[in-house]
C-alpha cells in the first residue's frame, strides 16, 4: 500500500488517492424524510459548490465522495458538473441502497436488491456524467449479511463489466464489513471516526483486510471545526437542527451539546499546534491514527475547502501530539 504525506491508495484497488477526500452530502442542498424531518444541511449556493470542488482540485484533492441519496440525486449531478472534462483526474465514490422520490426530495425507502443496485448504479453514472463508478458503495450499514454477501458479488459482476473499478460498504458494523472484506475488490470500508469518536475495531478490520478506512464525519458533523457553541441555532433545513439518533452531539433544536463542545475545546490547544486550525488538526489526528485513513470532510464554500485542504500540506500529528490527545479525553 502505498502512502506519503499527500497520497494514499484505496486497499488493494491500487487507485491512488489524495489522502484527504471531499464529502458531498451537504452540497445536496435540502432534502428530508417521510416524515419531514431534514436530511440536508440547510440551503446551499450551487455556483459556490462547483467553484469549491474545482478550488480543491486546484489543491491537490483527487477524491469526491458521494451518494445517489445526497439532495436524491442533485449532489451527484452536481458534482459530475463540477468535474467536467477533469472527470479523468479524480476518483468518484457513490452509494447506494436507498430510495427516494426527487420531485419532492424526500426519501422513501430502502432496497437491498440486486437488480436495484444494478437500477441504481445506472441511475449514478448518468448523473455523474460518467461511464464507471471507482468506488461503489452500499449506503445500508445494517443489511443483513446473507444478503450482503449477494450484493458482493453483484459489485463483482460490475467490475467485470467494467462499470466500477472498486467496491466498499458504509457501515460502523465490523462483522458485516467482514463479509464485504472477503470480496476480491473490495477496496475500502467507510465508517464514522473522528477524534471524539475513535473506531478502534473498523479500523482495526481495515488494517487486516488491507483496505482503506474511509472516514465519514471526520469533524464531528462540524463540532471539531471549533466553531460551534452551545445554543447556537441552526437552520431548520440542517439535520443537525433535528438530530436523528444516530446523530450525538446536538440537542433537539438547541444547537450544539454544550459538553461536546467542552470536549472540542480542552482539545484545541493540541489541534492548533503547528499553526493549524482545529478542523485541520482533526484531520490530522485521523492521519496519525493508522496509515489506512482518508478522511472525507463535507465542505459548502470555497473557504471551507481551501481550509480542508490546507491539512495536507502539515501532515499527521506527531506521536507526542497524539498522546496529548489521549490525555485531555482520558483515554
Amino acid at each position: 500500500m502505498k502512502t506519503n504525506g499527500t497520497t494514499r491508495t484505496l486497499g488493494r484497488s491500487g487507485i491512488e488517492v489524495s489522502a484527504l477526500g471531499f464529502g458531498c452530502w451537504a452540497i445536496g442542498g435540502e432534502w428530508q424524510d417521510a416524515e419531514g424531518h431534514p436530511l440536508g444541511w440547510g440551503r446551499v449556493d450551487d455556483e459556490e459548490s462547483v467553484r469549491a470542488i474545482r478550488r480543491a482540485l486546484d489543491l491537490g484533492v483527487t477524491f469526491f465522495d458521494t451518494a445517489d441519496v445526497y439532495g436524491t440525486g442533485h449532489s451527484e449531478r452536481l458534482l459530475g458538473r463540477a468535474l467536467g472534462r477533469r472527470r479523468d483526474d479524480v476518483v468518484v465514490a457513490t452509494k447506494w441502497g436507498n430510495v427516494f422520490d426527487p420531485d419532492t426530495r424526500t426519501l422513501t425507502g430502502a432496497d437491498d436488491s440486486p437488480a436495484y443496485a444494478r437500477k441504481a448504479l445506472t441511475a449514478s453514472l448518468e448523473r455523474l456524467g460518467t461511464d464507471h463508478v471507482d468506488l461503489y458503495q452500499l449506503h445500508l450499514g445494517d443489511t443483513d449479511p446473507r444478503r450482503a454477501a449477494e450484493l458482493r458479488d453483484v459489485c463483482e459482476e460490475f467490475v467485470r463489466e467494467g462499470l466500477v473499478r472498486a467496491y466498499a460498504w458504509s457501515t460502523d458494523d465490523p462483522e458485516r464489513a467482514a463479509v464485504f472484506a472477503a470480496g476480491e475488490h473490495c477496496a475500502a470500508m467507510q465508517h464514522r471516526a473522528n477524534v471524539l469518536q475513535d473506531a478502534p475495531e473498523m479500523i482495526a478490520l481495515c488494517e487486516a483486510s488491507g483496505l482503506a478506512s474511509v472516514n465519514r464525519s471526520p469533524l464531528a458533523m462540524g463540532l471539531l471545526s471549533g466553531r460551534h457553541t452551545g445554543g447556537r441555532v441552526l437552520e431548520s433545513g440542517d439535520i443537525r437542527s433535528r438530530p436523528p439518533v444516530w446523530l450525538p452531539g446536538f440537542g433537539d433544536g438547541a444547537g450544539a451539546d454544550p459538553r461536546w463542545v467542552a470536549r472540542v475545546e480542552a482539545l484545541r490547544d493540541v489541534l492548533t499546534a503547528d499553526g493549524r486550525t482545529p478542523a485541520q488538526g482533526a484531520l490530522a489526528w485521523l492521519w496519525a491514527r493508522s496509515p489506512r485513513t482518508v478522511p472525507i470532510p463535507g465542505f459548502r464554500s470555497v473557504a471551507q475547502a481551501e481550509e480542508n485542504a490546507g491539512a495536507l500540506a502539515k501532515g499527521p500529528l506527531s506521536g507526542e501530539q497524539m498522546a496529548a490527545v489521549d490525555s485531555v479525553l482520558g483515554r
